[in-house]
């Protein structure tokens, strides 16, 4: 290139010849789906723990035989794989949920986070559900709580409607010259004197018909002072035990209609004045738990008071009340605090992070979604109110209580000038979860399980072994789950589908021959490919969930083995025998092939997996599904080529739009030779070529953008026969003599 100086100087330049590199491929990741107790729904979740499994997707069950899926995944982790877990639709599965204007909504079906943020709005039927299907979250309650009032006032009353006391009105406390706290401003500190009265807002009433002890539940809401001829009203937050910002026992409490004249000329009598919610407590059957054990009071937050709004403050906990998830009844599982019911609020403290509850539930709960506004409307389900906690101007409420239309305090507003009305303390048990079948059931159909194996036919999806788990309900069924796994396998060219048998096939009867019948006809009748591996093997395993022994299929066990073999060893070694093949946490089989069985097994690409004294479970062979005489019908070619493809691939897409010369080229054998180098120091290769230069990069295929290496390999090949041979010989015979007769 020209030199870009006009005058006399030093140019710096820098020539990179190090672009690309061979990654190490570590081919651990596996990827199962079924018919799980809980969890989100076509979703691919990583799980890496036997505990990350259960807490994601429950435990295993013996109804429908749904264990062997689960026991599958958690076998394949002892291993040291991840994994990735579908759980399958389908049937009658819907969420548990507390319904608006009725106990649940028997409809609703919430398959996971996408599917609740792109399809359910706050007109749903519902309050707040679980966020998964399934019976799993009967029993759940989500107790709810905000800022609907300060204090209780009891009043001597059989009759609290004779007082003409309502929801909506206003309560006044007069004060004569008396002190407020001191105040501190520019290095004074003073106390002043106030002469007006306290306001407050009723928001409930509870009336004692028969033993005259009547409640009435007050919002403090400012202080009215008297000056001169005119008022000042000043909004406050009402503190407890504080004569300027409290009604006490002994006062003389007036009650304000909304056009501001005394509904009693001489008022009432406070009998006890308590905090409202030191007395609130969430609505269990199994436990006595108070709000103020949990979390402070929730009060409007910084930023709705910042924005001239009010009345925004949440709390929410989710508590398993009788025990079914945690075995301990009235176990709190969440507690979420400080939420807000404004649309746009964020937290003060851990900005930008959104607390309007239920963006806040939706990102940072395990267990619930929130539906429908309960500010929309009265509901006699849960009697609901909703009551305005704020007057306009002087005592009409925001909210009139007489109302049915709540548009305004309606939650879900951004935050600026809104003050929120409230519902107080309730509590929403959760109901109607249905599992895959209205009795319980937990088979999955081939359709549905199909749909979520199709998650991971792109490449996106990251995994290198599609693990089959059960067959179903006969052989056609079986092959075409067997079928479809091993096209994505195909489709993919990055990974291997792991297929097994069908439990009638082997578990339950007793002749090995008609096993071995059963195991030959099925996979007769499933493709040929080198991306799948087929095993015979059923296990006995303990289940100790359930506290029993299972049957369980061993193609889990199989994926496992290869990633163990590449823990321990490489790739490109045999995951079979004794060295690399036995299996774990495995007590007998349902079918221990004989050496004749064995026979018929390889012959049909069928890798036996046996029981041997003092070895254990393991398995015995290592062949691909391949049809046909080739390097690829083993496994450990199989996986050398997948594992050189993927690492080498990397270095292939650091050459794109590159220039096609020399110096490219060299560049691409330098990354590619030193790497397979290293695969024939560790037993992988006999030998290789790498070709990239003008021979196969010629004018025309360089005119049409492209760039081609050609690689050929040796792979090293397993030991799958071995012939010992003994030669008895005469005493006076020299070795040397019969050995090359032999």
């Amino acid at each position: 290139m020209a030199v870009q100086l006009l005058s006399p100087g030093v140019l710096v330049r820098e020539v990179d010849l190090t672009v690309g590199r061979a990654e190490n491929v570590l081919d651990n990741i596996g990827a199962i789906a079924g018919p799980f107790t809980q969890g989100p729904v076509d979703e691919p979740i990583i799980i890496e723990t036997e505990q990350e499994l259960i807490k994601k997707f429950g435990k295993p069950i013996g109804t429908d035989a749904q264990y062997e899926y689960w026991m599958s995944a958690a076998s394949y982790l002892t291993y040291g794989g991840i994994i990735k877990v579908v759980r399958t639709g389908g049937g009658s599965l819907n969420n548990a949920n507390a319904g608006v204007g009725v106990a649940s909504d028997t409809s609703l079906y919430i398959k996971n986070y996408d599917d609740y943020k792109l399809n359910y709005g706050t007109d749903s039927g519902w309050f707040f559900a679980a966020q998964n299907p399934g019976r799993w979250a009967e029993g759940l309650k989500v107790c709810f709580i905000d800022d609907l009032a300060d204090q209780t006032l009891g009043i001597k009353t059989t009759d609290v409607a004779g007082f003409g006391i309502t929801v909506g009105f206003g309560v006044t406390l007069g004060l004569s010259d008396t002190t407020l706290p001191a105040t501190t401003g520019f290095g004074v500190s003073a106390t002043s004197q106030f002469t007006g009265y306290l306001k407050g807002i009723i928001t409930g009433i509870k009336t004692d018909s028969s033993g005259g002890n009547s409640t009435i539940d007050v919002k403090v809401v400012s202080r009215v002072e008297t000056v001169g001829s005119g008022t000042t009203e000043t909004k406050i937050t009402y503190q407890k035990q504080s004569t300027v910002a409290a009604f006490n026992a002994g006062d003389n409490v007036y009650v304000v209609d909304n056009e501001g004249g005394n509904v009693s000329a001489t008022g009432f009598a406070v009998t006890t004045a308590v905090d409202w919610y030191d007395q609130q407590t969430l609505g269990l059957d199994n436990g006595t738990i108070y709000w103020k054990s949990l979390a402070p009071k929730p009060v409007s937050n910084a930023y709705s008071l910042d924005r001239n709004g009010s009345g925004d403050g949440i709390n929410i906990a989710v508590v398993d009340d009788n025990g079914k998830i945690t075995g301990i009844q009235a176990n709190v599982l969440e507690v979420h605090t400080s939420l807000s019911k404004a649309a746009d609020a964020v937290s003060s403290a851990n900005a930008p992070t959104r607390i309007y509850y239920r963006d806040y539930l939706a990102d940072f709960s395990s267990y619930v979604f929130a539906g429908h506004n309960p500010s929309a409307q009265e509901d006699s389900q849960w009697a609901i109110r909703p009551t305005s906690v704020g007057f306009t101007t002087d005592f009409t409420p925001i909210v009139s209580a007489a109302t049915t239309s709540f548009g305004l305090g309606l939650w879900g507003q951004d935050a600026q000038g809104v003050i929120f009305s409230a519902i107080g303390n309730r509590t929403f048990p959760l109901t109607g979860g249905s599992d895959y079948q209205a009795n319980g059931g937990h088979a999955a159909t081939l359709g549905d399980l199909i749909t979520s194996y199709n998650l991971f036919r792109s490449k996106d999806e990251a995994v290198d072994f599609l693990i089959m788990g059960p067959g179903l309900n006969g052989v056609e069924q079986s092959q075409a789950k067997a079928g479809r796994l091993i096209s994505i396998a195909n489709e993919r060219k990055d990974c291997v589908a792991v297929i097994g048998p069908y439990r009638s096939g082997l578990v339950g009867l007793s002749d090995s021959d008609t096993q071995t019948n059963n195991l030959l006809k099925y996979f007769n009748g499933i493709p040929s490919t080198s991306y799948a591996i087929f095993d015979s093997g059923y296990k006995y395993t303990f289940d100790r969930f359930n506290n029993e022994f299972r049957y369980i299929p061993t193609n889990g066990d199989v994926a496992g083995l290869c990633v163990r073999t590449a823990l321990n060893a490489y790739p490109w070694f045999s995951p079979a025998g004794q060295q690399r093949g036995i299996l774990n946490n495995a007590v007998k089989l349902a079918y221990n092939p004989q050496q004749a069985q064995r026979d018929q097994l390889y012959e049909a690409r069928i890798n036996p997996v046996v029981f041997t004294p003092g070895l254990g479970c393991l398995l015995f062979g290592d062949k691909t599904a391949l049809g046909y005489a080739s390097a690829f019908d083993r496994i450990n070619v199989r996986r050398l080529f997948l594992t050189v493809e993927q690492a080498l691939q990397g270095a292939a897409e650091a050459q794109l739009f590159e220039l096609n010369d020399e110096i490219t080229r060299a560049n691409f054998i330098n990354i590619v030779e030193p790497y397979l180098r290293d695969v024939q120091a560790k037993r992988g290769l006999y030998d290789f070529l790498v070709i990239c230069d003008e021979t196969n990069n010629t004018p025309d295929v360089i005119d049409n953008n492209e760039f081609r290496a050609d690689i050929f390999l040796k792979p090293t090949k397993s030991i799958n026969y071995v012939t010992l041979t003994f030669v008895a010989t005469r005493t006076g015979v020299d070795f040397e003599e019969v050995a090359g007769r032999v």
